[in-house]
């Protein structure tokens, strides 16, 4: 089950300081007496902190993630509904939910508000961190972190279906999904009532990313012209399998987080503030699989490989899936066999060696 750890405060990029900050998080495994066994997860942008839900055949005894070797932790992402700070925490000053007044929050705060939080568990470094997606925005920046003496707080990265920076083709999808969901009566500029959420709207938006996270292949080969003949319109089967997504999204998620996580995955860029794009790729001396998807239509190949092709110690492995970008979602045993093997032969310390 998830646990919550308090940190005292935090302040975010944008200057905005809270206090009393919940972090969610979950562990499996056992921290060794050093602190620098820990494999971090990071998860995508609607997941949460419990592992062995979505990503289960990854976890377990020989395996990608293994709790009898590793201590496998996973923390929630600020601005997420599922426990971590977010726009319905309460604002300890007010005694009411931060709603609109919550700060813009970037992949750097996530990571920063995470290392606070990961040296309260007792982890002094990270043997590896691995995610997909918005997670793998996250294990890029946590290629930057370091120790006190300079070396790598990070020993390994396993970034998985993600590029180094937003493209406009991504913020552009983003956008498209905010759109929806003010454009629903019901967001009210975003002080909405709780209990009367803009679900139109969110429901949109989902649909929307659900296309984007497919392929062709994927929705022609699963649905094709097929109708859906025991509902009394008769829609489409793939329309009727949108709709279904947007409702369990409606049913799980609230649309202000939904906003907030969207703009802080635009804000991925390694190179911001940082020197120029290539050479700050060159940087990243850690060990690294990048694993990339063949029909990925959001987060193409092509960004994968021009991680590869810049990375000092980089590994391309493919998921050849017709699903698109969910692939790492989908083919758990292919991907979980590529990181193992990896993760085995990687050529990192031995110090700190999961």
């Amino acid at each position: 089950m998830p646990q919550t750890l308090t940190l005292p405060q935090f302040t975010f990029e944008d200057g905005t300081t809270l206090r009393d900050v919940p972090v969610a998080y979950q562990t499996w495994g056992t921290l060794n007496a050093a602190g620098d066994n820990a494999v971090l997860v990071c998860h995508a942008l609607t997941g949460d902190p419990d592992v062995s839900d979505w990503w289960g055949a990854l976890l377990g005894r020989d395996r990608a993630l293994d709790p009898t070797e590793d201590f496998v932790v996973c923390l929630n992402v600020p601005g997420s509904p599922y426990g971590t700070v977010s726009p319905l925490t309460v604002n300890p000053k007010t005694g009411a939910r931060y709603r609109t007044d919550f700060p813009i929050v970037t992949t750097r705060d996530t990571v920063q508000l995470h290392r606070r939080a990961l040296e309260q568990l007792g982890v002094r470094r990270v043997a590896c961190a691995v995610g997909g997606s918005m997670g793998g925005m996250h294990v890029l920046e946590w290629a930057f972190e370091t120790t006190d003496d300079g070396a790598p707080f990070v020993q390994s990265i396993v970034p998985i279906a993600v590029g180094g920076r937003h493209s406009a083709w991504q913020i552009g999808w983003s956008e498209a999904q905010r759109q929806a969901i003010y454009s629903d009566p019901k967001w009210q500029d975003g002080e909405y009532p709780l209990d009367d959420p803009p679900t139109s709207g969110l429901s949109t938006a989902r649909m929307m990313a659900m296309v984007s996270y497919r392929s062709r292949d994927s929705l022609d080969g699963r649905f094709g012209r097929e109708r859906m003949e025991e509902q009394s319109e008769k829609p489409y089967a793939v329309e009727s399998y949108l709709r279904h997504q947007g409702k369990k999204l409606v049913d799980r998620f609230d649309p202000q987080c939904y906003v907030t996580l969207t703009k802080q995955m635009d804000t991925h860029d390694v190179s911001r503030d940082r020197g120029e794009y290539e050479a700050v790729l060159a940087s990243i001396e850690q060990p690294a699989l990048v694993v990339g998807i063949d029909s990925d239509v959001l987060y193409p190949l092509s960004e994968q490989q021009e991680l590869v092709q810049h990375l000092p110690q980089a590994t391309l492995e493919i998921l050849s899936s017709p699903h698109g970008h969910d692939s790492f979602l989908i083919e758990l045993e292919e991907l979980s066999e590529m990181v193992a093997g990896w993760r085995a032969n990687a050529n990192v310390p031995s110090s700190v060696a999961a």
